[in-house]
């Protein structure tokens, strides 16, 4: 079954042939995936079956009985399991050592009714949903609601055994299922379940939640089987939902762009993978997997992945986002074509527009104000500029932009249009790497440098973000680098061509942000 692209920016999530693959079946409910970001392994609950099970490239084996009728789970920034349980209407954590400690199991003197699903915020609070599907048959232990009303909760970081704070009115919803957090963690999404859509709520700073309102609606389809129930959010700030015949993926503005069918009624999913590019969907008897180009929100337990010599990349922000956080010991920063014949008034390309652009992004004084900062920590500044012997010889005229070079007598050795800007020039310790092409790798020693560096995350700035930039940044996540773009440190000929790249071309490729954040993230 194809995926049903809605609008065309579904193509840039997922390949509309994408086939979905069955890692393992025979279950009775599956439910609750979550991905463990160095061990490298899937853990998911079966429900009906009190059984947690796990996935690796082994294939499938349980791993507990006896769960508590286990639902929804992730981890928490030190990878305990924060584990859902509805037979004990109960939010639980699971240390790696087998100790169980129990978070929230009453609300004003009354046990939860059973919860659901739980996510976590970067500042340790956890986020949870409390329908009462678990004292239903099958699905939990039939008993009688001490709570007259589906709410959803958050506990304080460092709160354990506190009674959580009811975050929505009592009777907003009727049976509140799957929540996620946006990229920058300034809004909550839950759906709910029996109503068929999914709300959001403006994040204050204190964690509480406000100007409710409906996000999407009608989540229902009279001919497939599916419900909104387990829900993610990916690494750009669309919504991916389980829904009837598979899942829905809303952009953040709320509109549908389009459906990944699943063979079986889809519960749940989470991203997963070495690369954070595949995602995994719980679907009633068996478990499902089916990658895509982008991956999830960066969730606080994935930053401790890494290691310091772990190649595996965590998942990236886009622009916009106040939580993304980079390890200065695997960073390198390359400053590419910042040179007098390229963005300056007199230089031989001024007349493309690339001077005034550069000035409008302020792309200089960005650029020096990250090289100040990587200096400081120790992390290595890569200058990378286009040279070119008198004559140009070894340049071929195979594209327009070569052939401008050559008439114009840019980029020679020796001359003003060649030095580096005015506010970039090399400091003691820096490297400079010469190249003749547009992207920094091709012929040159920039991988070396990095090699010998331990470097595998690049901070790219510089100038003709839709030509250099952007092949240097392909080229880059097609070698397994971490690619990060802050975008008003780059610029090109005008602001179209900018946005262009920045807004489309390289959102698959790299992190694209901004200088501010890049500088907060390398804490």
């Amino acid at each position: 079954m194809a995926n049903e692209a809605v609008r065309p920016a579904f193509r840039q999530l997922i390949d509309e042939h994408a086939p979905v693959r069955q890692l393992g079946s025979g279950f009775t409910f599956t439910e609750g995936p979550i991905w463990h970001p160095r061990d490298h392994y899937l853990l998911f609950s079966d429900m009906p079956g009190d059984v947690r099970r796990r996935w690796d490239r082994a294939g499938v084996r349980e791993v507990l009985k006896g769960t508590h009728m286990a639902n929804g789970m992730t981890y928490d920034e030190a990878l305990n399991l924060v584990i859902c349980e509805h037979a004990t209407s109960s939010l639980t954590r699971l240390k790696p050592n087998g100790t169980r400690e129990v978070i929230a199991s009453h609300f004003e003197g009354r046990e939860l009714n059973s919860p659901n699903d739980v996510c976590i915020r970067s500042d340790g609070s956890i986020y949870f949903s409390d329908p009462w599907y678990g004292r239903m048959p099958v699905f939990g232990v039939e008993r009688p609601r001490e709570l007259g009303f589906q709410g959803v909760y958050r506990v304080r970081p460092g709160a354990v055994g506190v009674e959580p704070q009811l975050l929505v009115d009592r009777y907003l919803f009727t049976m509140p299922n799957g929540l996620c957090f946006s990229p920058d963690e300034r809004l909550l999404y839950v759906n709910d379940t029996e109503q068929a859509n999914i709300r959001v709520f403006n994040v204050a700073g204190d964690g509480s939640l406000s100007g409710g309102r409906i996000f999407a609606s009608g989540i229902k389809d009279t001919l497939k089987p599916g419900v909104p129930d387990g829900m993610k959010c990916d690494q750009f700030g669309n919504v991916w939902v389980t829904a009837p015949g598979g899942l829905w993926i809303y952009a953040p503005d709320g509109a549908l762009i389009g459906k990944v069918p699943i063979p079986e009624l889809a519960a749940n999913l989470h991203w997963g993978g070495a690369d954070w590019r595949t995602l995994f969907v719980c679907a009633s008897t068996s478990l499902y997997a089916v990658e895509t180009k982008v991956g999830p929100r960066n969730e606080p337990f994935m930053r401790a992945s890494a290691g310091a010599n772990s190649r595996s990349a965590r998942p990236a922000e886009p622009a916009g986002s106040g939580d993304l956080r980079l390890d200065p010991g695997r960073c390198a920063l390359i400053i590419q074509d910042m040179q007098n014949d390229v963005v300056m008034d007199g230089g031989a390309f001024a007349d493309s527009g690339a001077p005034q652009h550069c000035r409008e992004q302020n792309a200089i004084a960005h650029a020096a104000e990250l090289a100040a900062r990587c200096r400081e920590l120790g992390i290595p500044v890569i200058h990378v500029w286009f040279v070119v012997q008198p004559g140009a010889p070894g340049v071929t005229l195979n594209a327009p932009l070569f052939e401008g070079l050559v008439a114009t007598n840019a980029m020679v050795e020796g001359s003003w249009g060649v030095a580096p800007v005015a506010g970039l020039e090399p400091q003691p310790g820096d490297h400079i790497v010469r190249k003749m092409r547009m992207s920094a790798w091709e012929g040159t020693s920039l991988e070396t440098i990095l090699k010998a560096e331990g470097r595998d995350t690049i901070i790219e700035t510089g100038a003709w973000t839709n030509m250099s930039i952007e092949h240097t940044a392909r080229t880059g996540a097609d070698k397994g680098y971490l690619m990060i773009i802050p975008e008003d440190a780059c610029s090109t000929m005008n602001a179209d061509w900018h946005r262009a790249s920045v807004d489309y071309a390289m959102q698959n490729v790299a992190a694209v942000t901004t200088t501010a954040q890049v500088l907060a993230a390398l804490r």
